[in-house]
């Protein structure tokens, strides 16, 4: 049995269809809400990864587990899967544990990768970069008004599509030779705010004001969505603390899948509609 925690999620779900098409099973999703739609063939298990009993049973018979780090006391859940019988983690950490080890969001996913490499299961770390997915944040003003406002319009960075993570996921998940390693994961290739918008305004058929603003004003408007805790960090690595790591566009994707990254763009293309 394989066990897809966040099974709602961006990953969560195209990382479900992924398994499905490719004949992996028998699969498990994770959910708190057991009524919704999942690809048939998927059994259903409803917990919040936060309830450990409830996770313990959701875990019954799983031998691999897909785990996407932040959404509980990873800790906890780590302790509990190994407990369950667990073999094999694959665990979504992020590149910042690269490239900006020291803020405390880095440091934290730092410290959940050790614990999954010391736990005695067997594991599979997947970094990825900034998700295209990010640019939901301004889904509300475009269908509001139809403008943008973002700092650092003209860094291009590698952004992902989150699908190519599950695609990453559902290789390391049933295909040999993907244990005790690590991958970073990007997009094909680096892309800018402004040329973002420009993409999702292109899907739309539609024209979007874009207006570049000072990192204090981005971070007045970011501070809601992360908190104290984040948002700085957040800034760094959209911008604000650039490195060679950061930047890199990498091959890992088309590597392990054998398909091209997909591009920003054809994000922008299958989530239009979130922006009308």
């Amino acid at each position: 049995m394989l066990l897809v925690t966040g099974a709602t999620g961006n990953i969560g779900r195209a990382l479900l269809q992924e398994l499905v098409a490719s004949g992996a099973g028998p699969l498990r999703a994770l959910t708190r809400d057991a009524g919704g739609s999942f690809p048939a063939g998927v059994e259903t298990a409803a917990a919040d990864l936060a309830d450990l009993a409830a996770l313990r049973r959701a875990l019954t018979g799983v031998r691999s587990m897909f785990l996407v780090s932040g959404l509980g006391a990873d800790a906890e859940i780590i302790d509990t899967a190994r407990r369950a019988g667990v073999e094999h983690v694959v665990l979504v950490s992020s590149i910042t544990v690269q490239t900006h080890p020291h803020p405390p969001p880095a440091a934290e996913k730092s410290a959940v990768e050790k614990e999954l490499q010391a736990s005695g299961m067997d594991w599979t770390i997947l970094r990825p970069t900034q998700f295209a997915s990010n640019a939901l944040l301004w889904a509300e003003a475009i269908r509001a008004d139809r403008t943008v406002r973002a700092a650092y319009a003209d860094v291009g960075l590698p952004t992902i599509h989150p699908a190519d993570i599950a695609a990453v996921a559902r290789v390391a998940l049933t295909e040999p030779g993907h244990r005790g390693r690590t991958y970073a994961l990007t997009g094909p290739e680096r892309i800018t705010p402004r040329e973002q918008v420009a993409a999702i305004a292109a899907a739309l058929h539609r024209d979007i004001e874009f207006t570049e603003i000072s990192r204090a004003a981005a971070r007045v408007e970011l501070l809601p969505f992360f908190g104290e805790a984040s948002v700085d960090a957040v800034l760094d690595v959209t911008g604000g603390d650039l490195n060679p790591e950061l930047l890199r566009v990498r091959d890992a994707v088309a590597r392990h899948t054998g398909s091209p990254a997909r591009t920003f763009h054809r994000w922008a293309q299958e989530n239009a509609a979130a922006f009308r």
